[in-house]
């Protein structure tokens, strides 16, 4: 199995659960990988940790391109030596399109889970994911029937975000841990969690938060600590009074009254949460460029093209505020509606896509596609 980011590593350790789960009578199962500190304490032994695959934008990927075609590298031998019945590659793109292709060339059968969003950008890409993998495990249900008929076996298994939003803590829950009234105005601070995002964001929202909070003095905030990063790289955050949570399964700092997220799986969580969110991004001035090519001004949150499709970002249910329009005035002239009560609009599109996505558990699903194929 392999991850290369945080939200991979959750949904590759319920994985490991459900295959765990589902173990057949009298049977044995050792997996290992590239995985991070969720993969791990789910039973995954760590061949390479996840970590040293941590970056983001065209410019980084780049500068650590000889690093990563080593751990490519080593994976391949190792699994020469391993033998694995079935490899589970999760997210994590244009990694493991690299990986997959090694390894399905050496005969092992290889899932990739988590579609590439090819169908938003990017499909020049098919003919090098066709020859990645032996199956494809979809998140979102229109998946299956794009990519079956670029002659891609795919399978719709549910989606991990849509079936993780369903319980837990309520607002009042979360205001009340927080040692809150249920009254106090809310805003979570979701920064990322590969060190690039980190490094571009934190100063950013601790600064949005000070801001905000000369308009709307009550406000208090709060971020969570993914499982392996730093509590040093968020201090910018606590150092101005930003309440901090220990990230489970679930990130319940989601539950407040509205977010500021960087682009990613965090946006999409929030608008199942039903939470009114600004989207933040700034990545290098190179990632940038090459980046503006490829998407050519669209929406970049899952949210906004799941519920929108090929738009531009000025257009998004949730406001994109992408690099050079990033900045402390724009965040609180979008923040300050939400705070205000004004999020009508983001609700009802939440709601639908809340109906879109549905409810079934994908790794319990791809962990019986997993057996149905080791038992063959």
């Amino acid at each position: 199995m392999s991850a290369g980011e945080v939200s991979g590593d959750l949904h590759a350790s319920a994985v490991i659960k459900a295959l765990k789960a589902q173990l057949p009578e009298g049977a044995i199962i050792e997996i290992a990988g590239i995985a991070g500190p969720m993969m791990q304490a789910a039973g995954c032994q760590a061949v390479c940790d996840m970590s040293q695959l941590n970056v983001m934008g065209f410019a980084e990927v780049i500068m650590a391109l000889p690093r990563i075609r080593r751990v490519q590298k080593d994976i391949a031998a190792f699994a020469d030596k391993f033998q694995p019945n079935i490899v589970i590659l999760t997210d994590f793109t244009s990694f493991h399109i690299g990986l997959g292709r090694k390894l399905r060339a050496k005969g092992f059968y290889v899932v990739h889970y988590i579609a590439p969003k090819l169908w938003a950008w990017g499909a020049n890409r098919l003919p090098k994911l066709k020859a990645s993998q032996n199956q494809l495990a979809c998140i979102f249900p229109f998946e299956e029937q794009w990519f079956s008929s670029r002659d891609i076996n795919a399978t719709y298994v549910g989606n991990p975000s849509a079936f993780s939003c369903q319980g837990g803590w309520s607002k009042a829950e979360l205001k009340s841990r927080l040692v809150l009234t249920d009254d106090t105005p809310l805003l979570a601070l979701l920064p990322g969690s590969r060190p690039s995002e980190l490094k571009r964001h934190v100063q950013l929202l601790a600064d949005a938060f000070v801001h905000l909070k000369l308009q709307v003095p009550a406000l208090e905030a709060v971020a969570t600590l993914a499982p392996g990063v730093r509590a040093e790289l968020l201090q910018p955050l606590t150092d101005v009074g930003v309440h901090l949570l220990q990230r489970t399964e679930n990130d319940y700092a989601m539950r407040a009254d509205a977010a500021v997220a960087v682009s990613g799986t965090a946006t999409l969580e929030l608008a199942l949460w039903e939470t009114p969110t600004v989207l933040v991004y700034r990545t290098s001035a190179t990632s940038w460029f090459i980046g503006q090519r490829l998407v050519k001004g669209r929406c970049v949150g899952l949210a906004n093209i799941l519920l929108l499709g090929d738009v531009p970002s000025a257009e998004g249910i949730i406001p994109e505020l992408l690099q050079d329009l990033c900045t402390l005035e724009n965040i609180e002239q979008a923040v300050l509606p939400l705070l205000q009560g004004q999020t009508v609009k983001q609700k009802n599109a939440f709601s639908q896509l809340k109906t879109m996505l549905g409810t079934e558990n994908p790794a319990e699903k791809l962990a019986s596609l997993c057996w149905a194929q080791m038992s063959r």
